[in-house]
């Protein structure tokens, strides 16, 4: 339960004990009806009014579905494919051979796990080097069979530690950069949680980008940046304003195609519905891609990606 959901909270406790002392009585039914209007009422008013940090906090929600939820649902057969050929196998990062709908593609996803041991195993979604050299290996198979490449994408951001610097972290993901931006296939993302810093950006050079409405991609964490910027942590939600990290700043600045909607209140909430929003956008821009000569494709990537951040004077011709 976030700090900014206990309104509904105790109206919700409040309902549930009126219904176990109701019985038949016709005076607790009215107040029970009377709560239940207050309670949707209050629902609509909290989360369609979120801020930027609470969006931050709805993407980190435990419950949220997570790459395992949207691979079972969304996939009709997926063959998993481990390892760098270098190192090892990181439990951060799952990818391989899947068919969503009608399209053969390689799925590649951040998986935080879903209990203490494989959040644990896969380190909350932060990936270590070896992760994303098993990314740019998929990569090159995509290219190789002409898979389109689909990511999920949801960490916190790369792992920091000094094991991974020592073992190449930031040339791994720059690798992996230059290997999306040349893939001779198209790249469909999807931000499903949270998407910080290079540890995102890593599986999000893409041909098309969507984001669930309460996900955020950032630079930099709120609470990091305000370490930084303030020298006061406590200042994440003036932080988190600050760097327009929400879908729909996003979507504004050209970085995002489309943000997807999710139930009120979050994905956690129906993740039926969640999954559906993000198997209908993969479907829309998948077909939309089928039939993409190669050099249209990578000339429209390149074009996108030189437009993010230009002054619009520089983009006339």
């Amino acid at each position: 339960m976030l700090d900014f959901e206990r309104p509904i909270k105790e109206l919700e406790e409040r309902i549930a004990e009126l219904h176990r002392l109701a019985g038949e009585s016709e005076g607790l039914q009215a107040e029970i009806s009377r709560l239940e209007e207050a309670l949707e009422a209050a629902k609509r008013r909290i989360y369609t009014n979120l801020s930027p940090y609470q969006r931050v906090q709805v993407a980190r929600h435990p419950e949220r579905p997570n790459f395992r939820v949207y691979r079972d649902a969304l996939c009709e057969d997926f063959y998993e494919l481990s390892g760098d050929r270098h190192y090892g196998d990181d439990a951060a990062v799952r990818g391989g051979l899947a068919r969503i709908g009608e399209h053969s593609v390689v799925l590649i996803g951040h998986d935080k796990g879903a209990d203490v041991k494989s959040r644990v195993e896969g380190n909350f979604g932060m990936a270590h080097p070896e992760g994303y050299r098993k990314v740019k290996r998929l990569y090159g198979l995509a290219a190789r069979f002409g898979l389109p490449v689909v990511t999920l994408v949801d960490t916190p951001g790369a792992f920091a530690g000094r094991g991974a610097e020592e073992r190449g972290q930031a040339w791994a993901i720059s690798e992996d950069l230059m290997a999306l931006a040349a893939v001779s296939v198209p790249v469909v993302s999807v931000i499903i949680g949270e998407g910080g810093s290079g540890g995102a950006l890593a599986m999000c050079l893409a041909d098309y980008v969507g984001m669930l409405e309460n996900s955020y991609l950032s630079v930099i964490a709120p609470e990091a940046c305000a370490s930084i910027i303030f020298r006061d942590s406590s200042r994440a939600e003036e932080a988190a304003a600050a760097l327009k990290l929400t879908a729909n700043d996003l979507k504004e600045h050209g970085i995002v195609d489309e943000v997807l909607p999710e139930p009120l209140g979050g994905a956690h909430r129906d993740p039926e519905a969640a999954v559906r929003a993000v198997g209908e956008a993969l479907e829309r821009a998948l077909s939309g891609f089928a039939d993409t000569p190669r050099e249209t494709l990578l000339g429209k990537r390149y074009a996108r990606y030189r437009r993010i951040g230009a002054h619009p004077a520089r983009l006339s011709p």
